[in-house]
């Protein structure tokens, strides 16, 4: 399922555009889900991991080519999608990456052209997710942006490089869904992604970013038996 963000400071444009791009893709039988964000920082401050944003570049407060800026230091790899009614800052687009430049109104033949080629290329880069629900919100979020989860009881915290989500769920649940994709529970209150383990003793794991998790004395022979053959795996000399 495609997870679509569209940014827009004009709330009936944002809507518009999110309405045409639900449509096409439903011609096209594409599954999505599409939030709808009216500030550049409204859009930064969602943890949500999209697949395609479609980003208005004339905002007032921070604008839509600056929202860019800080979007790409927390990913590479989303496709960005710059609307205006301005071609002022087309070459601007290259410098974050752009997948692609309309110009409004937007015409439906290149939009629906767009959305074809967008689809194919998010096909081509497909990664694994979890869908997760709260309060009638269902969330899309991308396994590789996982540093751990945080289990106190049914409520799940998932620890990410874009911020924290908190959810309701089962462990016994989450541990089979994500049986055999890299992630290990290493104590009884974390699940932790092993790609993001820079080093380790019999008490703790250090992540890449600094944050400590304890490690379960009987569950550390397993943790390093995992670790090891996630890296061997991975490509790692172990």
């Amino acid at each position: 399922m495609l997870s679509i963000a569209v940014c827009d400071d004009e709330v009936m444009e944002c809507c518009g555009i999110a309405g045409r791009i639900k449509e096409m893709l439903r011609e096209m039988k594409v599954p999505c889900m599409i939030r709808q964000f009216y500030s550049g920082w409204e859009l930064l401050r969602a943890a949500d991991s999209f697949d395609i944003v479609f980003l208005d570049i004339i905002m007032p407060g921070l604008d839509g080519m600056k929202a860019a800026r800080l979007f790409r230091e927390k990913t590479s790899e989303r496709l960005l999608i710059f609307i205006s009614t301005s071609r002022e800052y087309v070459f601007d687009a290259y410098d974050v990456e752009a997948f692609q430049y309309l110009l409004k109104p937007i015409d439906d033949k290149k939009l629906r052209s767009v959305l074809r080629r967008a689809v194919r290329k998010t096909e081509v880069h497909s990664r694994e997710f979890i869908i997760v629900s709260r309060e009638h919100l269902q969330k899309k979020v991308f396994l590789d942006d996982i540093r751990y989860f945080e289990i106190q009881g049914r409520l799940v915290t998932i620890h990410g490089t874009g911020g924290s989500f908190t959810y309701y769920e089962r462990i016994g649940v989450l541990e089979k869904e994500l049986q055999g994709k890299g992630f290990f529970r290493c104590h009884k209150s974390f699940l932790v992604n092993l790609r993001y383990v820079d080093a380790y003793d019999r008490q703790e794991a250090v992540l890449d970013n600094g944050e400590k998790l304890m490690i379960a004395r009987r569950r550390y022979e397993a943790f390093c038996e995992e670790l090891l053959t996630y890296m061997a795996k991975s490509g790692g000399s172990v």
